[in-house]
């Protein structure tokens, strides 16, 4: 475990921060499979005689465990460092796959659960919030950017496992012996890539920390910018966080909530009118919209390091309720109109995650800005409940009471809408956090645990070191 330790992986001289975004990529490339576990249902459900309710559930368990591992692990990440974050998550991810595969060869379904819900599922939780806190160190002046080209990964994941598996899957069978082998193939195949990333990765020694320095002519309302310390403990107590999980809560929401119906709500939009939507036409869009979910996670991120963290986020909200409401009134008139509006919703939902990182940094600085964005990350858990449950018992109800086409999902898009306004609002009222809230600055010659990294063995300790 030495070898992966914080003091072990302190930048050489000369060393390129420049190497560190394609080390989280690789990480986040490959969790982000998650997104493509559909691909697995239907091989699950025929082999194992599973209902459709049953095979999401490995899906379900990794997606809560995400945000309980990001939340109760955020410390050990921010004590122990990138690399050893992202060895963890490297094992318990490839793990879950291997035991899945094990599962899946014996017909033991419970164990497909614990393997790629439990166990691949800390993976995950632990692998998204790995480089967080590195990247923005190491690139304080667009850490909006940096921390987005990681993230991208977790959303385009998707578009590589996706069609990965469905090969995997057409060349080593579907039933239960072509399934297992797929599990172990994509299990060996993921350690040897975010194997990559374990090695790659470097933490910036303190007299080599990049400064921030202020772009000329950036706006003048910005996101409040802290040079202060704040633990995750106490950061915990500020209404500026709290602020912040509505914000990331209700955009999530409102994106999941197309996300996850994807196909049937564009085929029962336009099952009315005189070209309705065939199924391939359907997959086509789930497609589109994971491209925007990817693209938004890069662009509005990196835009926000010129406009400032508050002004994207008005943005998303704002300009999200409004696309919402276009949506809602056009009904089935427009076909381009629904799946431009779709898109960009979905690249402020990708855009969301991305930036929320940075917005942290900003008010809470970068003691122990991982350990705060796992614990943020419960937020993701609560929508991921939400929003599909609000579009689905809405679509539901609806139905039953003889509607159909785009009146399945009026209620449910003047529901988002609310939603967001409601996380607007709570973007407005953030403001600097209060002093009493700073963590003492660091004795001189020292550095705080998670605030900087320890320096390699035998290294001279820098003089006038920013504390």
């Amino acid at each position: 475990m030495s070898a992966l330790a914080r003091s072990r992986v302190v930048a050489p001289p000369g060393w390129s921060r420049w190497l560190v975004p394609p080390a989280a990529l690789s990480i986040h490339l490959a969790i982000g499979q998650a997104y493509a576990w559909s691909v697995f249902k239907p091989p699950l459900e025929s082999s194992l005689q599973l209902s459709g309710t049953a095979s999401a559930l490995p899906f379900q368990l990794a997606i809560v465990m995400l945000g309980l591992s990001a939340a109760f692990g955020g410390t050990l990440v921010e004590r122990n460092g990138p690399r050893w974050a992202m060895g963890v998550s490297t094992v318990c991810f490839s793990a879950g796959f291997l035991i899945a595969a094990l599962g899946a060869a014996t017909g033991q379904y419970w164990l497909i659960v614990l393997g790629y819900g439990f166990v691949g599922g800390i993976g995950l939780g632990i692998g998204y919030i790995s480089p967080v806190s590195t990247l923005i160190k190491w690139f304080p002046d667009r850490p909006g950017m940096a921390t987005g080209i990681a993230i991208m990964g977790f959303g385009g994941g998707a578009l590589i496992a996706s069609p990965w598996s469905t090969q995997l899957l057409a060349s080593l069978g579907r039933d239960a012996s072509g399934l297992a082998r797929t599990f172990l193939v994509m299990g060996l195949a993921y350690a040897v890539f975010m194997t990559v990333g374990v090695l790659l990765v470097r933490v910036p020694a303190d007299d080599r920390m990049p400064s921030a320095r202020p772009a000329a002519g950036t706006p003048a309302d910005r996101a409040p910018v802290t040079t202060a310390r704040v633990s995750a403990r106490r950061a915990l107590r500020t209404p500026q966080f709290w602020c912040l999980w509505v914000v990331l809560c209700t955009n999530v929401t409102a994106g999941i909530g197309i996300l996850e119906k994807a196909a049937p709500m564009i085929s029962d939009f336009f099952a009315r009118t005189a070209a309705p939507v065939s199924a391939s036409a359907a997959a086509g869009f789930v497609g589109m919209l994971s491209l925007a979910n990817m693209l938004g996670r890069i662009v509005w991120s990196s835009a926000s390091d010129l406009l400032g963290r508050k002004n994207v986020y008005r943005l998303y909200l704002g300009a999200g309720a409004l696309l919402y409401l276009l949506i809602a009134l056009a009904g089935d008139a427009s076909k381009p109109l629904f799946i431009g509006c779709a898109m960009v919703i979905l690249s402020f939902y990708g855009g969301g995650f991305a930036t929320a990182p940075a917005y942290l940094k900003d008010l809470f600085g970068t003691y122990q800005v991982g350990a705060i964005h796992g614990r943020l990350l419960t937020a993701w858990s609560t929508a991921g409940v939400l929003g599909p449950l609000i579009v689905n018992a809405v679509a539901d109800d609806a139905g039953a009471a003889g509607h159909s086409g785009p009146d399945l999902y009026t209620t449910s898009f003047f529901i988002m809408i609310g939603l967001l306004v409601v996380g607007f609002a709570a973007n407005e009222l953030v403001r600097p956090v209060h002093p009493r809230h700073h963590e003492p600055p660091a004795p001189a010659g020292q550095s705080a645990p998670g605030d900087r990294p320890a320096t390699a063995p035998g290294a001279a300790r820098p003089k006038g070191a920013e504390q």
